[in-house]
């Protein structure tokens, strides 16, 4: 029979086929043997009410208050009223296989939690270790030339203060440092609000070019907008912040891209409701591996040049925290020999 099949027979009904099986067997016997019409029917019910009984007492017994602890394994917490009815009397009407599916999905969901402490402690260990590696450099570099000028540079009026000097941008490197991580905590935990107001994208981009116009003329940068995504775009945002990601997004433009090579501004109406904004360069571009990651605090897609370049490392992760926090998304394109490209959406602001 198919249903003998299935694979969601209760302890029930599986006590009820087993015992309606082995008594419809003893009563075709007795009617071998004594052929009294009576005597089969008698045979059949005392033997179906054994069977059945025995075999469903074994089952919940046994079988049932195994699973009982199992169920009081994968849920941890201590059972509820709810719980204790589900206990004795839902539980024991469940196959095997769906307590199965049950405990199934129980490990899956550890196995999830489980890759994603072990994510997070990867995580931890490499910030941490990037964190060391990042503080070690201007803090030997400070200690290089204090102990120097210590050991009697000092009294040497033709380097001391260029020693004074170096170790004073070392200071600042590492008040940078930890000024754009208490900036990148704060944002995290939503204690800097956003405060919106309207205002014209474009013009503040030019703005920011204007900023940064001497160091552009010292790599030969040309600062630019794309051609047709001049005409003035509102946007609805917290202005001082996109300050800041545009100048992060431009700086590293000038930082990574070639002498003489460009970087240009686009901005573009998505919908009705959405802006989106992209700073463009012509450098070395990144490769496609390092991509998913470049939003992480201190990664570095070329740690040697980085190096050379400065920086705390920081600068796109505090870009990607201040986007998000707007409600909004951040994304990168890149290809090895052609360029970066680095844009997000904002709303769409009113004009007044």
């Amino acid at each position: 029979m198919s249903f003998l099949d299935t694979k969601n027979l209760s302890p029930r009904l599986l006590s009820f086929i087993t015992a309606l099986i082995i008594s419809s067997a003893n009563a075709l016997l007795s009617l071998i043997v004594k052929s009294e019409w009576y005597l089969p029917i008698i045979v059949f019910v005392i033997t179906f009410v054994i069977t059945y009984s025995l075999y469903y007492y074994t089952l919940q017994r046994f079988i049932y208050r195994k699973i009982k602890l199992i169920y009081k394994f994968i849920y941890q917490t201590k059972a509820t009223k709810k719980e204790e009815f589900f206990y004795n009397n839902i539980l024991p009407q469940k196959s095997i296989e769906e307590v199965s599916k049950d405990v199934q999905k129980w490990a899956t969901q550890k196995k999830d939690e489980i890759e994603s402490l072990q994510e997070n402690e990867r995580f931890r260990k490499e910030f941490l270790s990037n964190l060391a590696h990042e503080l070690r450099t201007p803090i030997f570099t400070v200690q290089g030339y204090v102990d120097t000028l210590l050991g009697g540079a000092l009294e040497d009026p033709n380097v001391n203060k260029k020693f004074l000097t170096n170790a004073s941008k070392g200071i600042d490197r590492l008040v940078q440092l930890v000024d754009d991580l208490n900036q990148i905590s704060k944002l995290e935990s939503g204690k800097i609000p956003i405060i919106q107001e309207s205002f014209v994208i474009q013009d503040l981009i030019k703005d920011i070019y204007e900023e940064l116009s001497l160091k552009a003329k010292e790599k030969n940068i040309h600062l630019e907008f794309k051609k047709g995504t001049e005409r003035p775009i509102v946007v609805y945002a917290d202005k001082p912040k996109i300050h800041q990601v545009l100048v992060n997004l431009v700086e590293n433009g000038m930082k990574y891209g070639y002498e003489g090579g460009s970087v240009t501004a686009g901005c573009y109406e998505m919908d009705e409701g959405h802006v989106y904004v992209e700073i463009s360069d012509d450098g070395p571009g990144i490769g496609e591996e390092h991509l998913p990651r470049i939003f992480e605090r201190f990664y570095r897609a070329d740690r040697s040049r980085a190096r050379n370049i400065g920086g705390t490392g920081l600068g796109l992760a505090i870009v990607k925290h201040i986007v998000e926090a707007h409600n909004q998304t951040v994304t990168v394109r890149s290809k090895l020999g052609v360029g970066s490209s680095f844009g997000f959406t904002l709303d769409h602001g009113r004009t007044s």
